[in-house]
């Protein structure tokens, strides 16, 4: 009979607790894209600006001017959303780093465990081989001697 790993319910916790960790990280990982791809689109958004609009009077100059500065606030708020979005992800990463490396090292122990059991049960069995070897034909229980 196979013996459990005596932690095993430490590292189905530990498993639990790693994923967890990987759906915080795959979220915050999304996040930053999500601001990353509002930056890209706010600097198309300034780039049209400047290139289709013709500025034909005063009104118009101020127009454009107001427009630019503020695409221009926006991607300053934008780039603050992402570095603090960058910083969430890389505290994310630590955490799942930490949960794995608290799952690895019980799944080496479980490993150990694994391999100790294995070779107990082998030697288990071969002692009891060596028992029916050493017996003899005679001892198995037919009576002949065959």
């Amino acid at each position: 009979m196979a013996r459990r790993f005596p932690l095993a319910g430490l590292l189905r916790l530990r498993h639990a607790e790693q994923d967890q960790a990987a759906a915080v990280l795959a979220a915050a990982n999304e996040r930053v894209r999500d601001a990353a791809d509002a930056r890209i689109a706010a600097r198309r958004n300034l780039s049209d600006q400047e290139a289709a609009m013709p500025i034909e009077d005063a009104a118009t100059l101020s127009a454009v001017a107001a427009a630019r500065a503020a695409t221009r606030g926006m991607l300053e708020e934008l780039d603050a959303v992402v570095q603090h979005r960058r910083a969430d992800a890389d505290t994310a990463q630590g955490s799942y780093n930490a949960a794995r490396r608290a799952a690895l090292g019980l799944e080496k122990l479980e490993t150990q465990h694994d391999s100790r059991v294995a070779a107990e049960d082998l030697r288990t069995e071969q002692t009891t081989l060596d028992e029916i070897a050493a017996r003899g034909p005679r001892d198995l229980g037919n009576g002949d001697g065959r």
